[in-house]
């Protein structure tokens, strides 16, 4: 008995965005917090009263953890889609 063999991973388009004032790329469609951590960004913001660095945990938008800011309002970068010209910034406390 032979297995078929398992379709090829079909990406979508490469677009732009920018995190904390820097440049980056990742696929169209994929989350912020996915796009950053293939490109080696883990910390996507500060602990509001400590210098503690703060990432994804849950990967799933229910812990908060990975709260982003994306044109002035907080969102979990672990449900955000990235799109061409996304302009993400840390949390400012």
């Amino acid at each position: 008995m032979s297995k078929e063999p398992a379709p090829p991973i079909v990406r979508t388009e490469i677009v732009e965005f920018s995190f904390d004032g820097r440049k980056f790329s990742g696929h169209q469609g994929e989350t912020v917090a996915v796009a950053l951590l293939r490109q080696g960004i883990i910390q996507l913001r500060d602990a509001p009263n400590t210098p503690a660095a703060r990432g994804m945990f849950c990967v799933m938008g229910i812990c908060q953890e990975c709260v982003i800011e994306i044109n002035g309002k907080r969102k979990e970068a672990c449900r955000v889609p990235i799109s061409s010209g996304l302009i993400i910034d840390k949390v400012k406390y």
